[in-house]
């Protein structure tokens, strides 16, 4: 598989500031933040299937327009997959013909633009030779992680999350893990808020990478813009040998 980074910010600003979004292969969107709009018309309708981490919007963001854009370009609908409880908070808050309208039944129920797949913590689903499973995650919403098995390696994604110990022992179960995405939104400094909001810090980034039993090349992302340079340079000083490179976006990682 090859998982190009269309965006990796945990915020807006300038041209490589868009966020959390994954082109995996050309068909498969791991969230879809605002990096999802720099893709070409004919690129966005190739894709089949969006897996949600969590409804936060900068993960969500382009989930509407994309659908908009492509649904009259398809012959199938593009996949939803997510939690139940994240499919309920899209259903209620976004595709609720108030903020957008419910293309689940545009433009009818039986040949909608969109559907929506529920998911279950720790059931895989195949695409071809491909598996993508939610893991545990823990946020401030509903919110899951993903393994993404190409046959031949893995790659782990977490979306945002506080220190999560299912999540690490849920690592640790995998076996030929090439790759860890991992965000670490606040500076040491923000710890408190990093806290309250169920993100990682260094020092809880620290905590979480001493506690893997494999050892993937690791690359952090979210972070917050302005916070870059501290962020990196706190992980830089807590940590033993080479620390975690930044995610950049456009990035191309295979496995």
């Amino acid at each position: 598989m090859k998982l190009k980074v269309l965006g990796c910010s945990g915020g807006i600003g300038g041209r490589h500031a868009r966020t959390t979004a994954f082109l995996a292969d050309d068909d498969i969107l791991i969230d879809a933040g605002t990096g999802v709009g720099d893709l070409e018309l004919d690129d966005l309708a190739r894709i089949d299937h969006i897996f949600v981490t969590h409804s936060h919007l900068d993960h969500i963001a382009s989930i509407p327009l994309l659908v908009d854009s492509v649904g009259d370009l398809r012959t199938v609908p593009v996949t939803i997959h997510a939690t139940p409880e994240t499919i309920r908070i899209l259903r209620a808050h976004v595709f609720n013909w108030l903020i957008w309208p419910d293309f689940s039944v545009i433009p009818d129920e039986h040949r909608p633009y969109m559907r929506f797949h529920p998911l279950t913590v720790g059931e895989p689903v195949k695409l071809g030779t491909r598996t993508i499973t939610p893991l545990p995650a823990l946020h401030t919403v509903p919110a899951v992680a993903y393994c993404l098995d190409s046959g031949r390696g893995k790659l782990v994604y977490t979306g945002d999350t506080a220190y999560s110990a299912e999540l690490i022992a849920a690592i640790n179960r995998l076996d030929d893990l090439r790759h860890l995405i991992i965000e670490t939104a606040f500076s040491d400094s923000q710890h408190g808020l990093a806290v309250a909001a169920r993100h990682l810090c260094p020092a809880t980034l620290t905590a979480m990478l001493q506690d893997l039993a494999v050892s993937p090349e690791v690359f952090v992302t979210h972070l917050k813009p302005g916070q870059v340079e501290r962020i990196l340079s706190e992980i830089a000083d807590r940590g033993e040998g080479p620390p975690p490179r930044a995610l950049e976006q456009g990035q191309v990682i295979e496995f």
